[in-house]
């Protein structure tokens, strides 16, 4: 049994889930569910982020405290992961004690070391306001590609720099000329780790395209050393004399959720964390693309500063964005599909289908209605709901419900162990598209078995052969269900309690059953006028 560790990014908790959300983080699910299945111990973590600049910014337009905007976010994220079925092992909060408690005596060990020191720099500042001003709080031209960007980031070319660095810096709530002055912060001395960094990233040349060429980027550009302490009001407190009037700068401790969240369940189960974060471990981080450097970049570096060896990402499962209809998602502006309204409109597992076959693997992806529409009912309802009904509502009404114990063929028998390998190696390497697809080959195999069999013809002819096929069927309907499982759920335990089996990740010969249950239909056809509210507004 091997240790799995499935970080999914922290959304921050200052406003609501979108699609775009959903597509990167349902990778990590179907991991957990997969690894659950081989019988590997599994710890899948993430939580909201409750701290940092965007809570702070919304609570003061809404005359609300910080708390009351990060704990109504956290409700509802929580709401909305379990409505899609995200079987986190330990959902948490930055808010929480014990995730403070841990990050405060990481920082103390990482303060020992040799790669942090005390740095006196420009604090940004707004005369017009009166305060300081966090990087969030800054907006103005990218010093890189000249875009629009705030104060430690670009989000059109992934630049990271200091907020002295930005070309024409104002502060984001007045719009006043921002003035610098002098503060003390502590700094996580980086570039130090060059060599180490580059050999961590030569050491995984199967990372998504993405992750390899902007972790690459980053070195060769020479890295930079970033603060690890900032002056702000809400946050965790900084654990160092003189630092008393400061916190936890937000990126220094919010990667540090994933380690925090698995020590509270280490030692919930009398567990070593050292061992879940040691050798016989494999750890998998699920994000999109504009977290690939806190993944691949920042989170390692707190790792190797700390110095007690722990483990490393292993796969970085970093996805590209989703647009909505043609367009980029605006959350300012309103243009974006809730994750919330998703869960409240449709069936969780047509939500999960969509997003796993029209996932921004490698590329960019567009999120339409129409389209979401027409797969959902040529794929999941007329392929494979209507194998599932259409054998099992035979067996109902003609053979009073009892299958016989499955005897395939060996054919049959081989192409499933051949797709079960097959999607086992795809989903480990994160290559979850292939891996939906190739269940779905089997599934129009199955059909054409049906099909080519003919039960309802044989059932006057040939009873034996119509008993067998419909048992065959039932074989292929049991194993393609567990091979769906990890990405729906929900059908697929239907389906297992129907044919009352157990899902695990080897070849499932049902038992001869009697269908006592009534056979309901697995999914339900959209159709337009469910979709219609939202194609108004997306073309609007």
């Amino acid at each position: 049994m091997k240790n799995i560790v499935i970080g999914g990014a922290w959304p921050y908790a200052n406003g609501s889930l979108h699609i775009g959300h959903i597509a990167a983080l349902l990778p990590g699910d179907v991991l957990a569910r997969y690894f659950r299945l081989k019988g590997d111990r599994v710890f899948y973590v993430s939580g909201s982020d409750c701290h940092g600049t965007p809570i702070t910014e919304r609570a003061e337009r809404e005359n609300k405290t910080p708390e009351e905007i990060s704990e109504l976010y956290h409700k509802e994220f929580s709401e909305v992961f379990s409505a899609l079925g995200f079987s986190y092992d330990l959902y948490l909060k930055t808010t929480d004690g014990r995730h403070k408690c841990f990050v405060t005596e990481f920082h103390k060990k990482l303060y020992a070391s040799e790669y942090t020191e005390e740095r006196t720099v420009k604090q940004p500042y707004c005369p017009a306001c009166k305060r300081a001003l966090t990087d969030r709080m800054i907006k103005g031209i990218c010093p890189v590609c000249k875009n629009r960007a705030r104060g430690d980031q670009c989000d059109f070319c992934g630049e990271i720099f200091e907020a002295d660095s930005l070309i024409n810096a104002q502060c984001a709530i007045c719009g006043a000329e921002i003035t610098f002055r002098e503060t003390k912060q502590i700094y996580l001395l980086i570039s130090k780790l060059s060599d180490e960094l580059t050999e961590y990233l030569d050491a995984h040349p199967f990372w998504r395209k993405n992750a390899k060429a902007f972790t690459k980027r980053y070195i060769d550009e020479g890295l930079r050393d970033r603060a690890v302490t900032r002056d702000l009001n809400w946050g965790i407190d900084v654990p160092k004399e003189g630092f008393q009037d400061k916190k936890i700068y937000i990126w220094a401790e919010n990667v540090l959720g994933y380690l925090s969240a698995v020590s509270i369940l280490c030692e919930e189960q009398g567990l070593d964390f050292r061992d879940i974060y040691g050798e016989n471990s494999r750890h998998y981080y699920v994000h999109g693309k504009d977290n690939i450097p806190f993944h691949t970049i920042i989170l390692p570096s707190l790792l190797l500063s700390h110095g007690e060896k722990l483990r490393l990402p292993d796969e970085i499962i970093s996805s590209e964005y989703v647009t909505l209809e043609g367009r980029k998602i605006s959350t300012s502006r309103n243009y974006a599909v809730w994750a919330r309204e998703l869960t409240e409109k449709f069936d969780p597992d047509a939500v999960r289908y969509f997003f796993i076959v029209n996932g921004p693997e490698k590329r960019d992806t567009d999120f339409s209605f129409r389209e979401f529409r027409q797969q959902i009912n040529s794929e999941l309802v007329g392929a494979w709901g209507n194998l599932v009904n259409r054998t099992l509502a035979f067996a109902v009404k003609y053979l009073n419900g009892e299958i016989e114990k499955a005897s395939a063929d060996d054919s049959i028998r081989s192409k499933v162990q051949n797709t079960s390998d097959s999607v086992g190696e795809y989903i480990e390497k994160g290559c979850f598209r292939e891996a939906i697809e190739e269940i779905f080959e089997l599934i129009r195999f199955a059909n054409s078995y049906y099909d080519s069999q003919k039960p309802w013809k044989t059932r006057t002819e040939d009873i034996d052969k119509c008993k067998k096929a419909i048992a065959d069927c039932t074989y292929l309907i049991a194993n393609i269900s567990q091979l769906l499982y990890p990405f729906l759920p929900f059908s697929s335990e239907k389906i297992a309690k129907w044919l009352k089996i157990d899902l695990s990740f080897n070849e499932i010969i049902p038992e001869a059953v009697v269908i006592t249950e009534e056979i309901k239909i697995l999914f339900s056809r959209i159709e337009e006028s469910d979709i219609s509210e939202f194609i108004d507004f997306s073309e609007a």
